[in-house]
């Protein structure tokens, strides 16, 4: 998966997302990783350290538990 920039400002969604712009769009900053709704870019920000979102990501590449 590459990333699909869309602004000036870090923001990206994966090139796999579908054009419904229902996906979020994460930015790094630092030693944290925001994330936001793409239909809501004015609306509040997730903010999570480094060592959270590499375990969300592997969890999402593992797929679900059996």
């Amino acid at each position: 998966m590459s990333p699909s920039y869309n602004s000036g400002e870090g923001w990206f969604k994966s090139s796999r997302s579908s054009n419904n712009a229902n996906c979020v769009e994460v930015r790094f900053v630092g030693g944290a990783v925001d994330v936001r709704d793409t239909k809501d870019r004015t609306g509040p920000t997730l903010a999570f350290d480094s060592r959270s979102w590499a375990s969300f990501v592997a969890g999402v590449k593992a797929g679900p538990a059996s």
